[in-house]
């Protein structure tokens, strides 16, 4: 770790991003006496979250509220939920989160978007006095108003929710892609709102995905189309792969009992009639019809019948942008630091065999600047809150420069795993009928908010 120097110690460490993780690096860094700056894009805390308020988390109140956070809290009069029941986004963001950053106050700045970080006086290429020079950082405000603020370190935690992966397969936008974005939604919709309801009713709608965001959407398809305005509701599921005996997850097996049921229910809507899967499809162009609706082409052209929706829930990525200025050392399959992706790599773990890890794993070559929460995982989908938790308390306890405490481990997840993605509990209940797992983002087991599904 950089030794600070008295021009720098006084410099709040800047947190990027107001989410469950980025709250929980401020109040960690509170813990431990360091000044933190919060910069927040939206207009509350848990912007992302807010985004999919209306999803069910894997895991129960007992696995998504930090620590630390909680200390802090708890002087307030803050009553935790019950741990044992399972909080939607909503839940998350209006019973923990926006408290949380309520409490932290003017260390909380909304409306902010980080536009670049880099050091004082040293773009990427400068190595003289690097280590020493604070980290500058430019943000806009969204009647355009730009200003500039330095900072000791930077926490990136600004998720992957703005940035979903596009419906090409080769990971890049198909052609037509972006003449048709009025069609494409790129989470999983909220079907009891009743706009939202409306515009899916009575159509055909491609799902493209296979993780427990698609399994999601095509549930909610199905109940819509078995309800009295739903007639002609149908859905076209398009996988890349083939079906297996694992497309579905494993069931009533599932180690996973959430995900299992997701994938019952996925299973329940094609064996019903109300989707039809389509395998070995790799999407390379969308094309429109003489009556305008839509037309999936693929990169052997083969051409499926029109819909009238698209539903993409294809995983999401890193926006890397804003950092080209540091030396970051990330993977280069899955843009996550080099020292992490192994530990995640999809092909290899899920979110319960990811072993807890911290400000090692997470450091660049620029040093005291982490990527931490759904961020680090770059394009891996097997997130989980719990995790970032323990992130961002190992980060902050290197920048107080506690070897012993950043390095050791303080989290032990549940044998079976819990992974994240989009939940099917409408009901806490339902939830502790089917047990748990997980939190973060829901869109995808690929964990939050949807890879080929996403973060939990």
């Amino acid at each position: 770790m950089t030794t600070v120097t008295a021009s720098t110690e006084t410099l709040p460490v800047v947190v990027i991003g107001a989410g469950p993780i980025g709250l929980a690096a401020a109040a960690r860094l509170v813990e431990r006496d360091i000044e933190p700056l919060v910069l927040e894009a939206g207009p509350a805390a848990a912007s992302a979250v807010r985004d999919w308020s209306h999803v069910r988390l894997f895991s129960t109140w007992s696995e998504v509220v930090d620590p630390a956070a909680e200390k802090l809290l708890a002087p307030t009069g803050w009553v935790k939920p019950d741990g044992a029941t399972y909080p939607s986004g909503g839940d998350w963001a209006e019973l923990y989160l926006q408290p949380l950053a309520d409490l932290l106050g003017d260390r909380v700045r909304y409306n902010a978007t980080v536009t670049g970080v880099s050091r004082t006086g040293r773009d990427r290429i400068v190595d003289a006095d690097r280590e020493t020079q604070p980290f500058v950082i430019h943000l806009t405000s969204p009647d355009g108003h730009e200003e500039r603020i330095f900072a000791r370190a930077v926490i990136d935690a600004s998720g992957t929710w703005s940035t979903p992966s596009p419906v090409g397969a080769s990971g890049l936008h198909a052609l037509g892609e972006r003449a048709a974005s009025d069609r494409i939604s790129y989470r999983v919709p909220d079907l009891k709102d009743p706009a939202v309801r409306a515009r899916y009713a009575g159509k055909r709608t491609a799902v493209i995905g296979s993780g427990a965001s698609a399994f999601t959407a095509l549930a909610y398809l199905a109940d819509l189309a078995k309800s009295e305005e739903g007639a002609g509701t149908h859905a076209t599921w398009i996988l890349r792969r083939g079906i297996s005996g694992s497309t579905f997850g494993g069931g009533t097996a599932d180690q996973l009992p959430a995900r299992g049921a997701l994938g019952l229910a996925a299973k329940a809507a094609v064996d019903e009639g109300h989707a039809d899967a389509v395998t070995g499809f790799r999407t390379d162009a969308i094309e429109r019809d003489g009556e305008r609706r839509l037309v999936l082409v693929a990169e052997d052209g083969r051409r499926l019948d029109p819909v009238d929706e698209f539903i993409v829930l294809t995983g999401f990525r890193p926006d890397l942008t804003f950092l080209g200025e540091l030396r970051l050392g990330l993977d280069e399959r899955l843009q996550a630091p080099t020292a992490l992706a192994p530990l995640i790599d999809p092909n290899q773990h899920s979110c319960g065999t990811v072993y807890p890890h911290g400000a090692v794993e997470l450091s660049h070559p620029e040093q005291d600047v982490y990527l931490a929460g759904m961020k680090s995982y770059g394009r891996a989908p097997t997130f989980l809150a719990m995790t970032g938790y323990e992130q961002v308390r190992s980060i902050a306890a290197a920048l107080a420069g506690d070897q012993e405490a950043a390095e050791r481990v303080e989290l032990t997840l549940p044998e079976t795993g819990v992974c994240g993605g989009a939940g099917l509990f409408d009901q806490p209940a339902a939830a502790e009928e089917t047990g748990g797992g997980c939190c973060a983002a829901p869109a995808t087991l690929t964990i939050g908010a949807p890879a080929s599904s996403g973060g939990c």
